[in-house]
């Protein structure tokens, strides 16, 4: 039997986080502002969540749209802040104009988290070479997990991406879980499944009334049906 996948879930406040836990979440991504697709929530926002469910959190650094690192001090400063606020695991992930990894922004930022768990996020979709991100990026210190769809359109034209890249786990580049996102159905999940992806991350999927309503318990509840077959 397989072993039971990861469902993460986007929640932008306590009550999402609260109806994600309810469902059967494994894992939270907190965020705010998805009309940029995701940028860092407050340290408010970070420890009140924290106080209401005993879920992974894993939050957001990321200071406006797009996937240039930007002020990088900045980055580092905030990172500090949300670990004051109880932050122990993180999503980031910066490129340059070109597609190359913004491999000086992300050591720098991965530096002040002091060994915490971390996300690549789907800036690899936006990548010019998947592989050599990865391969440069490995070794880096925290770095367990990426986010991707497979390519930048959504899972409808990533999947053979993610299921070529799943059958690579354990290579220089590919020990870290594959989380899918972006575009990502119930219809997806069997071909996922087979081909030994265990971790899935939903935003708009847990959210019925879209990204104006709350997350939904019953539709995570759903996911966590299907996942758990």
């Amino acid at each position: 039997m397989s072993k039971r996948a990861v469902l993460e879930v986007i929640a932008l406040d306590v009550e999402d986080a609260v109806a994600a836990q309810a469902g059967g979440a494994d894992r939270l991504e907190l965020v705010t502002d998805m009309s940029a697709d995701g940028l860092t929530p407050s340290p408010r926002t970070v420890a009140a969540i924290r106080g209401a469910v005993d879920l992974s959190l894993r939050v957001m650094l990321r200071l406006s749209d797009g996937f240039a690192a930007g002020d990088v001090g900045r980055l580092v400063g905030v990172a500090g802040e949300m670990r004051a606020a109880g932050a122990e695991e993180f999503v980031l992930g910066f490129l340059h104009a070109d597609g190359a990894v913004d491999l000086d922004a992300v050591e720098r930022v991965v530096g002040a988290l002091d060994g915490c768990r971390w996300t690549f996020h789907r800036a690899i979709d936006r990548a010019a070479d998947r592989d050599a991100l990865r391969k440069q990026l490995d070794g880096l210190p925290g770095l367990d997990t990426y986010l991707t769809a497979g390519a930048a359109d959504g899972v409808d034209a990533g999947l053979p991406t993610l299921v070529r890249e799943a059958g690579l786990r354990g290579e220089p580049g590919y020990e870290q879980q594959l989380l899918v996102g972006g575009g990502l159905r119930l219809d997806h999940v069997p071909a996922l499944r087979e081909a030994g992806i265990d971790a899935f991350h939903i935003g708009g999927a847990a959210r019925p009334e879209g990204w104006g309503g709350p997350v939904s318990a019953e539709a995570v509840a759903r996911w966590r049906q299907v996942l758990d077959g």
